[in-house]
């Protein structure tokens, strides 16, 4: 029986770096994955829908063109091509996620995995693996709803990927970001989507004013939405699917996806027969190092329903390498962290919502500003943007930024590192601003729109 010093259960971003790290301090590693190396990320999440997102803003860089002197021909769109060409970088990116693990001396098991005591592992063909330490880094599976009639004939974010063609009617149900970067690209790819929402408003946990904002680009752009409503059932029709809403109203579609959610990946493992109880979501437990209640293993990423981010994961996993096995404990910040929404008009936001920070700071300064970008005055497009600044009048520290508009992804790592340095809004007012930039706004804002507990 195969002795190593490292098992790691799952070949996405956070195990795929967990067992590199731990490999180059010397450790013997093994990686067990059943699907693709890369995870969900690579695979089918944030790589190829971000390719997916990129082919989506054409048909609005065609409109534009116009008002810029450019005469465009008749533009056609072939989702075959582009489904050939994303599934190919995929498959490169994985090739390069498997070349990576072998040069760093990892060995790699092909199958599912599941745990018969604290140091064995099992696999799908019969072998089994012992090692002294065992990381689950399965990450997370879209959330199954299978309680309405005719779920089956849904698809979920995973099939989204799998499309042969662009459907011409979808119906989206879901309101978080993967739903509406979902979305956004269908029906500017050339679909008619109507988005179902449960509730008032989109994207729960985000700052309000990010929520109203984009839910009125969304609006413009064409997106249909039925707030307060709940899909009750799925029928198969002469015409494609009928769709049943909670109010009586039913609506036509040829693909209806349902993007609930996404939950710990944790079903199978064998990990409550060895003492470690999930939680309500049915994620693993552990402690600021990763650790579960059994010392010898341990979890990283989406499976532990920390902060289900990429590159949350690899930090995760790297941390937890270099304290097993480089001698160097790390404990990873799970309070500060930037991240995109890929709808268009994307979302960049670093730090506290509005909400959050008014009752950590009540003397709270807000700084917003919304406006057409530049690039609107000749093209026509009558988006808009929202900047907005959050700042703690005590301290003058700049607590949050939240952004709608065109690339407001890359300033939200850039303002992350800023908020990262416990930058004050006086730092950002030195800051000379780059002219024409829609980024200028961030250190030009002078006055607050808002000030809290006068």
């Amino acid at each position: 029986m195969p002795q190593f010093d490292l098992i790691v259960v799952g070949g996405g971003s956070g195990g795929v770096r967990a067992a590199r790290i731990a490999a180059s301090h010397g450790a013997r590693v093994a990686l067990v994955e059943e699907y693709r190396l890369g995870g969900t990320c690579v695979i089918r999440g944030c790589v190829p829908k971000k390719l997916m997102v990129y082919a989506s803003r054409f048909a609005q860089e065609f409109e534009e063109a116009a008002g810029y002197g450019w005469t465009v021909g008749q533009t056609h769109f072939d989702w075959a091509t582009l489904k050939v060409r994303r599934d190919a970088e995929v498959a490169r990116l994985e090739s390069i996620y498997r070349s990576n693990l072998v040069a760093s001396g990892v060995q790699l098991f092909d199958g599912r995995a599941s745990l018969v005591d604290r140091n064995t592992v099992a696999l799908t063909d019969g072998r089994t693996l012992q090692s002294t330490h065992i990381l689950i880094a399965t990450g997370a599976t879209p959330t199954r709803a299978t309680s309405i009639k005719g779920h089956e004939l849904s698809i979920d974010s995973n099939g989204f990927f799998d499309l042969q063609a662009l459907p011409k009617r979808v119906v989206v149900q879901g309101a978080g970001y993967i739903a509406l970067e979902l979305a956004c690209v269908l029906q500017r790819l050339g679909a008619s989507v109507r988005v179902v929402v449960r509730g008032e408003q989109i994207l729960r946990g985000f700052d309000y004013d990010v929520r109203v904002h984009l839910t009125h680009e969304l609006k413009e752009s064409g997106l249909l939405f039925e707030f307060g409503r709940n899909v009750t059932g799925i029928v198969q029709t002469a015409d494609g699917l009928q769709v049943d809403l909670d109010n009586g109203e039913t609506v036509a579609a040829d693909c209806v996806l349902r993007a609930l959610g996404r939950v710990p990946n944790t079903q199978g493992l064998g990990l409550e027969a060895l003492g470690i109880a999930l939680d309500g979501q049915g994620a693993i437990p552990v402690d600021d190092f990763s650790q579960t209640a059994i010392h010898n293993i341990h979890a990283v990423g989406d499976v532990t329903n920390r902060v289900n981010l990429t590159p949350m994961a690899i930090r995760e996993g790297h941390a937890f390498a270099d304290t097993l096995f480089g001698g160097t404990p790390r404990r990873v910040d799970h309070t500060l962290v930037p991240t995109a929404v890929f709808t268009t008009p994307e979302l960049g936001v670093v730090g506290l919502t509005e909400e959050a920070a008014l009752q950590q700071h009540p003397r709270l300064d807000v700084y917003r500003t919304s406006f057409r970008p530049m690039k609107a005055t000749l093209s026509g497009h009558t988006g808009r943007m929202l900047l907005k600044l959050l700042v703690d009048r005590d301290t003058d520290r700049v607590l949050g930024f939240h952004g709608v508009g065109p690339d407001t992804g890359e300033m939200a790592q850039l303002i992350g590192v800023a908020l990262q340095l416990k930058a004050t809004k006086s730092a950002l007012d030195a800051t000379l601003a780059v002219h024409p930039t829609a980024a200028e706004e961030l250190v030009t804002m002078r006055s607050p729109t808002v000030r809290h507990a006068l």
